[in-house]
């Protein structure tokens, strides 16, 4: 097993306490809730899976995937929001939802190298990418759920990473998926190019660095992106916050970020936003979501599997010792012809 550390942040007992933390709120089921008897989703669902495996914990991972395949609806979708006991309280149908299991099986199986996990899940990656792709629009963009066109750029940027190692699983299941690709490309190309076709979220910070940390805009581009709104999100030795217009910072998007400039080679400002969350960290290495710094107080008062989540895969991006810790760094190099292999170290 190769747990990660950051060097003078956290060591690898406090990466495993952390992992301990998500899997004590995992149900028997294998769902993996925010906290013990709160919602589900199932795009967090899969981060805290992904988490799991950093860990070593894969039969645990593997027992959160094996939930989605059960779960999975007809159409390839799952529901927005489970309650204790796998109670459904919201059935809208989101594509980046759906999407995002294709980056976790990807992830389980650059953790495992089981091929026979890769083999079961295939079919529910199919419908999923499926479902994905039968919202995309003409111009490139993918609705943000069944039904309704509206086009969000922070999901659309999640799912064209999704549709990118839903490509690579699709050719490592000897059952390749051109449209897949070409899904991505245009998706690509719309949030490079067309940002109009885009809802205006441009206050929440997963809009301006999603499009970097799902692979669509790269090299020059990105760090542009980068430069222009840092100082509206970024509080030195604190985080980053989840909207600019609000004193609330929040460990997961301070991660997410740090992942983002991970992409861009960008390691010692990325290690500095992990070092500047910790201050959520409580002693059994869990995470509080947030903080409002004008008074000092948790919001919500919520220690989430998620943000926990987010840090063992930043650090783990961040120490880059393990195929699975490109997961985020190499989804560009999927955008070009032939280059699946250079992430399949399997090949």
């Amino acid at each position: 097993m190769s747990v990660p550390e950051l060097a003078g942040v956290l060591g690898t007992d406090q990466i495993l306490r952390t992992v301990a933390s998500i899997a004590a709120e995992q149900e028997d089921s294998g769902a993996i809730p925010w906290y013990a008897g709160g919602q589900l989703d199932p795009w967090d669902h899969v981060e805290a899976a992904m988490a799991l495996d950093v860990g070593g914990e894969h039969d645990r991972a593997a027992a959160a995937y094996d939930w989605m395949r059960r779960t999975q609806r007809p159409d390839g979708s799952w529901a927005a929001r489970y309650d204790a006991g796998g109670v459904v309280a919201d059935a809208t149908a989101e594509t980046n939802h759906a999407g995002y299991l294709a980056v976790g099986c990807w992830h389980h199986w650059l953790c495992t190298g089981d091929d026979g996990f890769l083999a079961r899940m295939w079919p529910a990656v199919r419908r999923a990418l499926d479902f994905v792709t039968g919202c995309q629009a003409p111009g490139g963009e993918i609705g943000w759920a069944a039904g309704d066109p509206l086009a969000l750029l922070t999901g659309c940027s999640s799912i064209h990473q999704a549709l990118r190692y839903g490509t690579a699983i699709a050719e490592r299941a000897g059952d390749p998926q051109p449209d897949w690709e070409l899904a991505a490309d245009l998706l690509a190309t719309a949030i490079q190019q067309r940002p109009g076709a885009f809802a205006d979220k441009s206050r929440f910070s997963m809009d301006w660095y999603y499009p970097i940390l799902g692979g669509a805009v790269t090299g020059s581009a990105a760090r542009e992106r980068v430069t222009a709104r840092w100082d509206a999100f970024v509080v030195p030795d604190r985080g980053v916050f989840c909207v600019s217009d609000q004193p609330w910072v929040t460990g997961a998007e301070t991660c997410e970020l740090a992942l983002a400039l991970d992409t861009l080679g960008e390691r010692d400002a990325a290690a500095e936003l992990v070092a500047a969350m910790q201050h959520l960290r409580e002693d059994d290495g869990s995470y509080w979501t947030g903080l409002v710094l004008t008074d000092g107080v948790r919001w919500p008062v919520e220690r989430t599997t998620w943000t926990a989540a987010a840090v063992v895969l930043a650090v783990d991006a961040l120490h880059g010792e393990h195929p699975r810790s490109g997961i985020f760094r190499d989804t560009g190099k999927l955008s070009d012809p032939g280059a699946a292999s250079a992430v399949n170290p399997a090949r």
